[in-house]
This record gives C-alpha cells, structure tokens and sequence, in this order.
C-alpha cells in the first residue's frame, strides 16, 4: 500500500473544502483533498447569502466563480397568498456584501474545485475514506480510489468536509439528534420556459402554502429554475400516496397560487430528488487532529439559505486555526471554534425554529412595515450573525417571539 505525508487531509471538495485548501494552500501548507464523487455532481444548496463572498475573497476565489456570470441575488421574496415581503441585502444593518449568487451547484462547486486543483492543490475525486486512525493529532487515512487501489495518507490534521457523507462523525461516533423538528424537502430543476422578464422572473421567492410548508423557486443564469418544497416529514410523505416525488412535486406545485401558471405542467429537467429529515447534529465539533465543518457537523433547514455560509464560516476558520497552532501559537479549539460557530448557528437556529411556529412570518408581513426591523432583520438573512451590534442577533432568543406576540395583541385589541 503507497504512501502520502502531508500537513493537512481535506475530506470532501464542496464549498467549505474548497475553501480551506485554497486558504492553506496560499499560506504554504501541504494540503490535500479527497472527494468520493465525480464532479460535477447534483448537490442542494443552490440560494446563497452575502457573508459566503467574505470567504471566497479571502480564499482567493471569487474571481473564477465571478467569471461564470452566475445570478445575481440581491435580496429574498417570502409571499403568503397575496401578502409579499422583499428584503433587499443593501439594505440591512452593518457592514458587509449587499448581493451574492443563485447558482446551480453542479457547475459552482466545479468551477471553484478546478479553481483549487489550478492553484495546484492535489485533488484526488472519485477516492473514498474508509478508516481513519489517530496517534495524538496525526492521523492515518486509509482510502480507496476508483480503480480500488489503496492508500495510507499520513497528516498532522484533518478537516472534514464531506458535507452529508459525514465521514468522520460516521467513523468516530459523533452524531445526535437535531433540536429541530423532522422536516424534509423534494426538489428538482425545471427548464424555466414561462418566466417573466426582468425582476419578476429572476428574484428568489419562498412561496407559503401552510406556515409550516413552502415551496422554494430560485432562478438561474443559464434559464433553468430550481423546485423545491419543504415541510413537516409527515406532510411531505402525504403528497403521494405511492411515495412518488414527481407526483409530490406537480402536486406542491398545484398548491401555490402565486407559481401554478408558471410551473404546471413544466417538465422536470431530472426525477425529483427528496431529502429526508435533512437537519443533523454532533457531539462535537473537533478533536485532537481534527475538525469538522459545513453539514459534516450542523445543517439546520434551507428555509434562509444558511448552510452554505455556515461551511464556508467554518472550513475558514479551521483553516486558520490550524495555521495558527501549526506556527505554534496555542489555540483554544472550544473557544475560538466551537463556541464561535454556536453563536451563529444558535441565532440561525432561533430564526428557523420561529418561522416553523409563524411568528417571524408575523414580523415579514405586519403592516406598515418598520424600517428599522426590516434592516436589522435583513442582516441575519445576509449571514451577518455575528455582528452582536444588531440586537435581533444579541437577542435573538427572545425578541422575535415578544414583537410577534405584541403585533398579534395589537391585532387583536384593533377594532374591525
């Protein structure tokens, strides 16, 4: 069996793997990144948000991503029936990006892993992690390429990546229940024949059929259009009796008034795919050796586009952490990682659990709409989560659910 050493093991080559090869790679460490499948493969999380370009900025590499002229997102469309709520991302509190991309991952996780293997990072797809060991922080890595041959590979840390194939909280015992509720989603592409022209037909919308089920729309560059809609488990099961996605789709779609039109009857560009109880959890974050970043540690629910900014948050800051200890300045990887990454996620979490209850759907629609609210709300759904400037991210675990209770009391106590 051959042999490879290097500093740092990359384990999966989605956003956040992407992100910190090429940020090690730039500051001179040996690093290398395996990934299981071919690319480009079909993969969810095509809505990003703004804090995400921090990342690719810093880890040099925006301008490839930038070259594919990918959809410009400058905000989010939530619509109840004939009640509508735009957020425009310039618009919010604070600093930070004002737009981002709608992209179709195959081709925007291509683009930035052949950006990585450009930059000449050793890239190996189609190689898959079988076992992995620890002696103190080093590490050996057995895997399997496609032809079967096998590989000892030897690093002094791993960071995995591997997103929903979640390798090494499969292989050392790290998984636990989400706090979140089971929900689940099918989705699909459509080639976007009855789109309108300009805004309209370009602006992502969340469509509500019930307070707890939507139906995502997200439009790409190149005409096609993403499909998707999410619930309870229970719900999403109920949209065929014979457990056919197809069927569960077209009948979603039939639901919506606002995108009947627009969608009935569009063929679907391939077979629904569903994704079931989707939210996940860990013991922990990291260990000696190793951290774990993107949805090979949290995913919380696609309602507010979260889950690409939480891997690139993460697989940065492992990145650098790690180039910190390697210099041989200590790190506290409780502190300055997992307790930094629960901060964001624990107000993303409040914000995914208060739209499933409907009260952050009572803050999107109440009129007349307060400004204030409005902005310091839009910089959560930017990704700005850590900008404890914003009182609706210092006091997230309170101040939605008490303004929705005040707005509903009002609502009552107004005379017809």
């Amino acid at each position: 069996m051959t042999k490879e050493f290097v500093d740092v093991l990359v384990i999966g080559a989605g956003p956040s793997g992407c992100v910190s090869a090429s940020y090690l790679h730039k500051n001179n460490v040996k690093v290398k990144v395996v990934e299981k499948q071919k690319f480009p493969r079909l993969v969810v999380g095509e809505s990003l948000i703004p804090r995400v370009m921090d990342h690719f900025a810093e880890a040099e590499l925006f301008d490839a991503l930038d070259a594919m002229n990918f959809e410009k997102k400058l905000g989010a469309r939530f619509i109840r029936g004939e009640e509508i709520c735009v957020f425009d991302f310039s618009k919010k509190f604070g600093e930070g990006w004002d737009w981002t991309w709608q992209v179709p991952r195959a081709d925007f996780d291509n683009t930035m892993a052949q950006e990585v293997v450009r930059k000449g990072v050793d890239l190996e797809f189609e190689t898959e992690v079988l076992e992995v060991s620890f002696e103190g922080k080093k590490s050996k890595t057995i895997v399997k390429d496609k032809d079967g041959n096998l590989k000892e590979i030897h690093a002094n840390f791993i960071i995995d990546s591997s997103g929903y194939g979640r390798v090494l909280p499969r292989l050392l015992d790290l998984d636990t229940p989400s706090k979140l509720d089971p929900h689940s989603s099918i989705f699909t592409h459509v080639k976007d024949i009855n789109r309108e022209e300009g805004e309209e037909g370009t602006q992502i919308s969340f469509d509500i059929l019930e307070t707890e089920v939507w139906l995502w729309v997200i439009p790409f560059s190149n005409g096609n259009t993403s499909l998707g809609v999410v619930g309870p488990t229970d719900f999403i099961n109920s949209l065929s009796e014979n457990k056919d996605n197809a069927e569960a789709l077209k009948n979603a779609i039939q639901k919506s008034d606002y995108y009947i039109k627009r969608f009935a009857g569009t063929e679907f560009l391939f077979e629904p795919v569903k994704l079931e109880n989707y939210s996940r959890a860990v013991k922990r974050m990291y260990g000696d050796g190793f951290a774990l970043t993107g949805n090979s540690s949290e995913f919380l629910d696609p309602v507010f586009s979260s889950g690409v900014a939480f891997a690139t948050e993460s697989g940065m800051l492992a990145a650098k952490l790690y180039l910190k200890e390697s210099k041989g300045i200590p790190v506290d990887w409780e502190v300055e990682f997992t307790q930094y990454m629960k901060r964001g996620i624990a107000v993303f979490t409040t914000y995914v659990q208060e739209w499933y209850t409907g009260n952050l759907q009572t803050l999107f629609f109440h009129q007349p709409e307060n400004p204030d609210v409005k902005e310091k709300i839009c910089s959560v759904l930017a990704g700005y989560v850590w900008n404890e400037e914003n009182p609706f991210v210092k006091k997230h675990d309170h101040v939605i659910a008490n303004m929705a209770y005040l707005l509903n009391m009002q609502k009552e106590q107004s005379p017809e």
